[in-house]
């Protein structure tokens, strides 16, 4: 199945757990208590919005680096809003050549990124995978790459949070979009704003 059909197809299943809030996404997870919204928004600001010290890398490739995490667990809402949170930021940043590689990552592709990215998002992928596969060689080749040692924390951060972000979504089995475009308008507020400010305009197929 290509993968717009399987995008098609996800978003056409009903949640499968009793008594969730009627949002799409990780919403559902966010919007159960109010701690949980608080903490889960938290989390997201400081692992892809506030500064990391020691971090080189920026805003739109932490936000890539969870795209390609969720593509990896197969989570279409996590995968296309953190594409499309990308997208803005490059847009907002003038990067806009930029932009066909998303979908290289969202395909399970590196083509396209640069070496120390690429070795960030093998660390990701690995650690989301499997992350006892993780090796010493791994962390050398992105530290050898221009990686800081706080960037590879960031990777294994990133990746560890968004396969429990994807599990919160498809566990629940919650509602998510069947195009890629219906989180166009939130990222541009994600963009300026980040994830903990609240929003009187997210779009019903947002869910954050």
């Amino acid at each position: 199945m290509a993968r717009d059909d399987e995008r098609l197809a996800r978003s056409q299943q009903e949640p499968i757990v009793g008594g969730l809030p009627d949002v799409p996404g990780i919403g559902v997870a966010m919007a159960l208590t109010p701690g949980l919204g608080t903490h889960l928004r938290g989390l997201a600001d400081e692992l892809l919005v506030h500064d990391y010290p020691g971090a080189t890398i920026a805003r739109h490739q932490r936000e890539m680096l969870a795209a390609a995490v969720s593509a990896g667990n197969d989570c279409f809402f996590c995968m296309d809003s953190h594409g499309a949170f990308a997208d803005a930021l490059l847009e907002r940043n003038g990067a806009t050549e930029l932009k066909p590689l998303i979908d290289e990552l969202k395909n399970g592709s590196a083509e396209g990124l640069d070496g120390k990215m690429r070795a960030l998002l093998q660390i990701a992928r690995t650690v989301a995978r499997a992350p006892l596969e993780l090796t010493e060689t791994d962390v050398d080749a992105a530290t050898d790459a221009g990686a800081s040692d706080a960037d590879v924390q960031l990777a294994v951060l990133i990746a560890s949070a968004f396969s429990m972000y994807n599990r919160l979504v498809d566990g629940f089995r919650a509602r998510t979009a069947p195009t890629a475009a219906a989180y166009r308008d939130r990222a541009r507020e994600i963009a300026d704003h980040g994830y903990s400010r609240p929003s009187a305009t997210r779009s019903p197929a947002d869910g954050r």
